[in-house]
């Protein structure tokens, strides 16, 4: 059982960036901003979980039912991560790319206290074991004002590499190119990392700054021992509300203008861009046919196509599809169902993948994985793990990847520039 607890807070942001600071004292932290979008879905400002109770990590052997069994047995709220060679499990599919980060395939825990903001209210859900703590966590909390600092400092000494140049981008998505042409597949997303080795950055600070830049939607910070998430993603992967699912796959991107003029005519130029909508209607399609797995009959919808949100550093093109499912289905089973997300993968989703191994020169791991949380109601909400940060702090491994969807149209040269647009800001955070 879990007590609760409700303070008012009249200064939301400095009690959000406080409260980041106080979780570093534990193990396990998983913290989600909604950053303020206002969406028809959206259930909290920010939520924390921190120190667990139980844990669950695995292999991708059996792991979708190894958390079946996790999460079913917790009654509870769980946090963790899906890592995207998880695929494996779900297909007869393998990894074999380098690994520089070497992240635990998944990993959830059982958080003993948990902290939930909604507007101005911030109520504490703690374990009984630890429920006597509550006040003294949120007087806590608020001491930590006086570590912070209005400028966020990061090293700017990280020399960012490579790890396709690019020369090699463009012969490896010609391959990709020919699968489609001779009708292998019609899309796939292909992806490359940017990393630093033998490199220091500190988590909380890189974070905050990647978030000041970005501020996302579904904005994530997680640690987990000696391993970190910075993440600003932009994307949900899918949530479950009652007997509602809801995905939200992302294709097309565009950058900003500070010209008020321009931006309007960049968003107008990304809604009728052909192939931008191709690629959205596409990866529409497999998300409908993914949820149709788990829905009932004649209850997928979509609710919104080729959509274009503006964020703080690109607009993207957002469709929406939702669908009901029976009361009596497994909440696990329905991501096994439709895992890993359409949007980083292709059509066919399977054959996609499988070139997706060939053509890209590092193992994915959490990058395009999902991050998120079950409720005690089996209800839960997962993000697409892009725009993202990912640090090995042992191992002083830094890495970011950026990818971009490959159709008969694609162009390498555009293709690479859209990566380079979706890797500035992970970029500018690292080398300030």
């Amino acid at each position: 059982m879990r007590k609760k607890v409700s303070f008012k807070v009249s200064d939301i942001l400095s009690f959000k960036e406080s409260l980041l600071l106080w979780s570093q004292q534990y193990y396990e932290v998983v913290w989600l901003d909604s950053n303020g979008h206002k969406s028809k879905y959206s259930s909290f400002d920010g939520m924390l979980a921190v120190d667990a109770l139980t844990s669950i990590v695995t292999d991708t052997q059996n792991a979708f039912e190894d958390v079946r069994t996790y999460q079913s047995n917790a009654k509870d709220w769980i946090f963790g991560y899906l890592s995207y060679d998880l695929k494996n499990d779900t297909e007869r599919l393998t990894s074999g790319n380098i690994d520089g980060l070497n992240f635990p395939e998944l990993y959830f825990f059982q958080p003993k206290k948990m902290i939930k903001i909604e507007g101005q209210m911030v109520t504490f859900h703690y374990l009984n074991m630890v429920a006597d703590e509550i006040e003294t966590d949120f007087v806590s909390i608020n001491d930590q004002n006086d570590a912070l600092t209005t400028e966020l400092e990061v090293k700017s000494n990280i020399h960012i590499k490579l790890r396709i140049f690019k020369d090699d981008y463009f012969r490896r998505v010609s391959k990709m190119l020919n699968h489609i042409h001779r009708g292998d597949i019609y899309e796939a997303n292909f992806c490359q990392e940017f990393y630093a080795e033998n490199t220091q950055i500190d988590p909380v600070r890189t974070y905050q700054k990647l978030n000041s830049i970005t501020r996302a939607p579904f904005a994530t910070f997680l640690k987990i021992n000696d391993k970190y998430l910075l993440s600003s993603s932009p994307e949900r992967y899918i949530k479950k509300q009652g007997n509602k699912i809801i995905s939200q796959p992302i294709k097309g991107t565009s950058k900003r203008s500070l010209n008020i003029k321009e931006d309007k005519l960049l968003i107008k130029a990304l809604k009728s861009d052909e192939k931008e909508r191709a690629e959205n209607i596409m990866i529409v399609d497999l998300v409908r046919n993914d949820l149709s797995k788990s829905a009932l009959k004649g209850s997928v919808e979509v609710e919104e196509l080729c959509k274009v949100y503006s964020f703080d550093q690109v607009h993207q093109m957002i469709s929406t599809v939702t669908a009901e499912v029976p009361v009596t289905k497994n909440p696990v089973d329905i991501i096994k169902e439709t895992f890993p997300m359409g949007s980083m993968t292709g059509a066919p989703k399977v054959s996609a993948m499988r070139i997706i191994e060939q053509l890209e020169a590092t193992k994915r791991g959490l990058y395009s994985g999902a991050v998120g949380y079950f409720t005690p109601e089996s209800d839960f909400d997962f993000n697409v793990v892009i725009r993202s940060i990912l640090y090995n702090q042992s191992a002083k491994y830094v890495s970011f990847s950026v990818g971009s969807a490959i159709t008969a149209k694609a162009i390498p040269e555009k293709e690479y520039e859209e990566c380079l647009l979706k890797a500035k800001a992970m970029r500018q955070v690292l080398e300030n």
